[in-house]
Order: C-alpha cells, then structure tokens, then sequence
C-alpha cells in the first residue's frame, strides 16, 4: 500500500518540477531575454518571488520518495527509481550552485539603476536552466519506467 502511495507521489513531484522547468524554459526565458536590463530585473523578481521554498521541497521532497521506493522495491523497478533520485538530486544541485547564485545578485539590483558595465547574467543562466530542465524530464521518465513495471 505504501509504495503505491509512494509511486504516485514521486509521479506527481517529478512531474511537476519537469513541467515548471520546462515551462520556464518554454515561455519564460524567451520573453526575459529580449526585455531590457531594466524591464529584465524588474520581471525577474516578480517571476521568482514565490519559487523559494516551493521548489526546493517539491525536488527534495520527490528525491526523498525516490530514495524510499530504491529500498523498499526490488530490481528493475528500484534501479529506475534511483535513477530518478539521482536525477532530482542533480537538479537540485544544479539549482543551488548556479541558478539560485544568479538569481541573488538580480534580487539585489534596483531596476532603475542597472550599474554601467552590468554583466547580464541571462546567457548563464539560460544554459544552466536548460540542463536541469533535462534532468527533470529524464527524471519523470526515470519514474514513469519504474511505476510501469510494478
């Protein structure tokens, strides 16, 4: 009973981080990286403000679930399920060491006084939302596999 609980919470938790990422990178990203600086800084606090802690806790929390079922399942079902453990975990990683620094030092800027020679961390940022964007997908597929096989 448990493990189906599981499965179905690890589902929604790597479905949902793959949709948010992949809708950021879909829609987003695009419409961020052709305002200017100012516009580009504003929006992008309006964007962020609520992802903390949210995210963190939904890929934290679907990397945990992941952890439970490699132990509490048998193979082959449990070496998906670590995959999309290690997975989620990368993202997060990814998220924390690259996205979330990026995303400090624009919380901080003042729209209206974006400083001259400002490097515009958009580029970088695009590349490292891409990768986990990936991951994510290649997670929910991950687990998708597993619950299949049960």
């Amino acid at each position: 009973m448990i493990t189906g609980v599981f499965r179905v919470l690890v589902l929604l938790g790597s479905g949902v981080t793959a949709g948010v990422l992949f809708a950021v990178a879909l829609s987003v990203l695009p419409a961020l990286s052709v305002m200017p600086a100012d516009r580009y800084v504003y929006a992008h606090k309006l964007i962020g403000r609520y992802w903390d802690p949210t995210m963190p806790a939904i890929v934290l929390s679907s990397t945990a679930v992941d952890l439970a079922l490699t132990w509490l399942l048998q193979p082959p079902a449990s070496w998906w399920y670590a995959a999309g453990a290690a997975l989620l975990l990368t993202v997060s990683v990814v998220s924390h060491f690259a996205n979330v620094p990026i995303n400090r030092t624009v919380k901080v800027l003042d729209p209206d006084r974006i400083p001259v020679g400002w490097h515009d961390p958009r580029p970088l940022w695009r590349r490292w939302h891409r990768l986990r964007t990936v991951l994510a997908l290649l997670a929910l597929a991950a687990n998708a596999t597993a619950a299949l096989m049960i």
